[in-house]
């Protein structure tokens, strides 16, 4: 049966929606908190909370390094809003202690959007994302500043990047969690089953 394994990355931020928004999409979803659970998942999301809170918890868990490790060696990662900042290579303006897994070849900018009295929500265009664009919540939300060769452009907004994957690492600013539309996550679910092995199935 080819239900892939989605861990939740449940240090802080909205683990919750995460696991539902993934269950809708077909996968079995677990949090995750420690190397061990790390290690039994097919793929990994990584939440919007707070960038820099994720990233020290994560080293106090002892979850940098082989969070690292498994993205180098192609798991499957989707990172929404501080899971985009996260999944950067490159902080344009990072927090003092701040750290990234990287993964995808890119600069970004923290609360590119504004703070959190200016979040909102617009309609934004995937691609790969069929039928009507996707309802996107931007809450404190990063944007890329640039990417690299290797890395797609999936989505816009207002002449800002907002949407990007890099082989088998997806990253939004927005939050399709929040919204009850899961077809952002049924996207990376695909990914994810087209990532697996016949071994492993």
């Amino acid at each position: 049966m080819n239900t892939p394994v989605i861990g939740v990355l449940a240090l802080q931020g909205d683990v919750r929606e995460h696991l539902i928004a993934l269950a809708a999409a077909d996968a079995v979803a677990r949090p995750v908190r420690r190397p061990e659970e790390l290690a039994e998942v097919d793929a990994l999301v990584l939440p919007g909370g707070e960038s820099t809170t994720i990233s020290k918890l994560a080293v106090l868990f002892g979850l940098m390094e082989p969070l690292r490790a498994r993205v180098r060696a192609g798991l499957p990662v989707y990172g929404t809003c501080a899971g985009l900042i996260l999944l950067a290579d490159k902080i344009l303006d990072p927090r003092s202690g701040q750290e990234t897994i990287g993964g995808i070849d890119m600069i970004v900018r923290r609360n590119a959007f504004g703070r959190q009295n200016e979040s909102f929500e617009a309609a934004v265009d995937v691609k790969g994302v069929e039928g009507a664009p996707v309802e996107g919540v931007f809450i404190r939300a990063p944007w890329v500043e640039s990417l690299g060769a290797a890395a797609e452009v999936l989505a816009e907004h207002d002449g800002h990047i907002v949407a990007v994957r890099q082989g088998n690492v997806l990253a939004t600013s927005f939050h399709p969690e929040l919204t009850g539309d899961h077809r952002v996550h049924a996207l990376f679910v695909d990914m994810v089953r087209a990532n697996r092995t016949p071994e492993s199935l």
